[in-house]
């Protein structure tokens, strides 16, 4: 009998040069590799979270110390947002090209240099360039499209789901790290906050290098719910031209602008306006910091909730009615904001905490299942451009909340605005397009 060794001297080309297909009975009894991955993308989103939470407890600090205005300070805001949306398919595309651990360990660390550079600034410029441009641009390197490259490559099953425990990460650091931070920034001021920032986001890095594969065929196994074993592809070359020649495909198709659109909604009434503004709108109304963050980091318990149950109806039900339901009842809490803000907590405002936390990102797996069901192979740089859309709508509310607060003296008109465009939403939602998936062939003799 011959063996394994002079088959290899006597036919060197029988030795495989990738990754052989799994063996089926192994992967019926062991976790598949994927939900590693998901686990890893996980904890990487929730520690690039920890500064996202940071924004809304430095809004007083920052004016109480340094005299800028809430409109600066928004603006600073606004910055991070914006490249936090412009970054994400160009990040997509780079993940392509060098690989996704590669991407997420430099974006971490431009997040860590960031974050711990503004211990030292003295100017509102020094605030845009560390909070708003480095870390926005490495927040944005590892957003929402990270996390639908994770999904299209290690998941062919359950993508919903999936999409909807990744998205809930970000709510994940939002608890994580409000209550922690909250209470640096009252009891050692905002620079130690910043410095916690920092290190955690340092923090992730080892276990990123360490356990996050770009691809199922770099372990030899196949996609969680595929029986077909997929080669890696090569790395995609011109990332930059891609990313531009997918947006300018996706531009001319309705369908892109109603997603974009919505989504932008969708960052306005979330990141741009609760995230940013919530904290400082119940102080106004004598509540104490710590205990408004405190509210802030309950809604992210429920969005956890709320978004991986979104993911879950997601793979079971149309999306483009999800959208509606979640955007009409996201617009109707938010107009009745106004009534419920209070020196103390009272049933009402919790009874809103729970409510709106179940909606806050909701509208994220159903809007990935339908640039997936739209755009196919580039659905990934296309939820990118739609994300971008997303912060932009959050750029522009983070700025002009900050704004009306220093005009009119209160947020109300703010509040108000945003219900509206909520309702605006939802009828989009309902316009879109469906793509009806291809009959099947009928087999021949």
């Amino acid at each position: 009998m011959r063996t394994l060794y002079d088959v290899i001297q006597t036919n060197p080309a029988a030795v495989p040069t990738q990754a052989a297909p799994p063996d089926p009975r192994l992967a019926r009894t062991r976790l598949h590799r994927a939900w590693f991955v998901a686990a890893v993308t996980f904890v990487t989103i929730t520690g690039a979270a920890a500064f996202r939470s940071l924004p809304s407890l430095l809004i007083d600090p920052l004016h109480q110390e340094f005299g800028w205005s809430h409109g600066t300070i928004g603006a600073a805001v606004s910055l991070n947002l914006a490249l936090y949306g412009v970054t994400a398919p160009f990040a997509a595309a780079l993940m392509d090209r060098f690989g996704i651990r590669r991407v997420v360990a430099v974006a971490l660390t431009v997040i860590a240099i960031g974050s711990g550079l503004t211990v030292w600034m003295t100017a509102a410029w020094q605030l845009w360039l560390c909070w708003g441009l480095l870390v926005g641009l490495g927040t944005g390197s590892m957003a929402l499209a990270f996390a639908a490259t994770v999904t299209n490559r290690w998941f062919t099953a359950r993508r919903g789901l999936v999409t909807g425990i990744l998205t809930a990460a970000s709510a994940s650091g939002q608890l994580v790290f409000l209550p922690l931070l909250s209470w640096m920034v009252e009891h050692h001021g905002w620079r130690p906050a910043a410095v916690t920032v920092a290190l955690a986001a340092l923090a992730v890095v080892p276990f990123v290098w360490l356990l996050l594969h770009d691809h199922p065929a770099d372990v030899g196994q196949n996609p969680y719910g595929s029986a077909e074993f997929l080669p890696k592809p090569p790395p995609a070359t011109g990332a930059a031209r891609r990313t531009l020649k997918v947006l300018s495909t996706s531009v001319r198709t309705g369908t892109f602008w109603l997603l974009a659109g919505t989504f932008a909604i969708c960052g306005a009434s979330t990141n741009g306006l609760i995230q940013t503004h919530f904290v400082p709108a119940e102080h106004d109304h004598g509540m104490p910091v710590t205990t408004a963050a405190s509210l802030l980091a309950v809604i992210g318990v429920f969005d956890v909730v709320g978004t991986i149950a979104s993911g879950w109806f997601t793979d079971r039900f149309e999306p483009r009615r999800l959208l509606a339901v979640y955007y009409a009842l996201r617009g109707l809490s938010l107009v009745f904001l106004p009534m419920l803000l209070a020196p103390s907590v009272h049933p009402p405002m919790l009874f809103f905490i729970v409510f709106y936390g179940l909606d806050w990102v909701a509208t994220v797996p159903p809007t990935l299942a339908l640039c997936r069901e739209q755009f196919g192979e580039d659905s990934a740089i296309v939820f990118g451009w739609v994300l971008a859309s997303h912060q932009i709508g959050a750029a522009l509310v983070a700025y002009l909340g900050g704004l009306a607060r220093d005009v009119f003296g209160s947020y109300d008109l703010v509040w108000y605005a945003s219900g509206t465009l909520c309702a605006a939403a939802a009828l989009m939602s309902l316009v879109i397009r469906r793509v009806r998936p291809p009959e099947p062939a009928l087999a021949t003799d």
